[in-house]
Parts: structure tokens; sequence; C-alpha cells
């Protein structure tokens, strides 16, 4: 029997079909595998939610999402990669809330993509994306594909029903924003280093 396209897969998925998720679980499970590591990047080695712990929280997550109707493979890893994210982040307000003042958890944004020099807890990230997203909904969305979901340009632009010129300017746009959230430095100190 031929494998089944994961978009298929998803539709069914969409229609109800509960057989469609166990299908598809295996098809997605290293790309998810690989995302949930780069959302571990930068978390202390003795975090204990590894891979597969994230991995497997996401899944039950995506089970319980009734409301999204899944267009393709790319739409679905982006909202696992915000999952992902949203996981990581609630888990870190938890520690944060139970050891209030110990400090708090550092993670990078120095990718090959990102060229932001400065590290910041992912709380303070999170509430960075989550002001963007008030501001321009679709900058925070390039970040969370690209930076998060690690989808290419042309993937971001498929999701997102843009062009790659648009993901291209919004990502650098975003970046900038993000830079000048997390370092709190004025508007005119991000120009000038452009």
């Amino acid at each position: 029997m031929a494998p089944h396209p994961i978009t298929a897969l998803l539709h069914a998925w969409n229609g109800g079909d509960e057989e469609a998720l166990a299908i598809v679980t295996p098809l997605v499970h290293a790309e998810l595998r690989q995302m949930a590591r780069r959302h571990l990047t930068g978390e202390r080695a003795d975090h204990s939610l590894q891979v597969t712990g994230l991995v497997n929280e996401c899944y039950l997550r995506l089970v319980d999402l009734q409301r999204v109707q899944w267009t393709d493979r790319a739409h679905f890893l982006a909202w696992s990669s915000r999952l992902m994210r949203r996981i990581l982040v609630d888990f870190a307000r938890e520690r944060r809330a139970a050891k209030r003042g110990a400090g708090f958890q550092h993670i990078t944004l120095n990718e090959q993509h990102v060229p932001l020099e400065s590290t910041r807890d992912l709380v303070a990230l999170d509430d960075a994306l989550c002001a963007l997203a008030r501001i321009d909904e679709r900058k925070c969305q390039v970040v969370e594909l690209r930076f998060f979901g690690g989808l290419s340009t042309e993937e971001v632009a498929d999701v997102l029903n843009v062009s790659t010129k648009t993901v291209l300017r919004d990502w650098q746009l975003a970046k900038l924003w993000l830079f000048r959230e997390l370092s709190g430095r004025p508007d005119s100190a991000v120009a000038k280093q452009s």
C-alpha cells in the first residue's frame, strides 16, 4: 500500500477520522523531534522536559485541537511549533512562580538566521512575541515559523499565503523589533546598528 500524503491525512483527521492521526503521527514524528530539539536549545541541561516529553505533550495538545483546519504539512508543523513554545513558556512560568526571585532561565536567539547577541529568558521572549503579535500578527507568525518551526522562507510564504519577499521583509523587521524589545534599547540605538 502506498504511503498516504500528509495533507490528505490531515484533512481526514479534520473530518473526524481518528485513524488518520495514528497514520500521520509516525510520518511527522522525526520532524517534531527535530523541532523539539530546536525549542529546547538554550534550556538548562537538567531541564526536566526533554525532547520526547515535549513531543508527547505536543501530541496531547494537538489531539485536543478540534477547531483547527489543517491545510497542509507546513500548517501542521507551524501549529506544532507554536504549541511547543507554549508548553515551554507555561513550564517556565510555573518554575518561576515556584522559585520566585531565583533567577531566569536564559535562551539565546543567535542561530544562523537570527543575529541577536544577547540572551533573554523564555518568558521574556514569549512576552515580546505576544507584544509583536498585538502590533503585527504576521511578523510574529514569521518568527514562530522560521525560528521555532524551522520552516524555509518558501514554506512560510505558503503557510501565510504571501510572497517570499514579504516573508524576508517581515523577518528582518521582526528581528530588529525583538532585538529592541529584549535589549531594552530605544529605536534610535537599533537604527544606528542597522
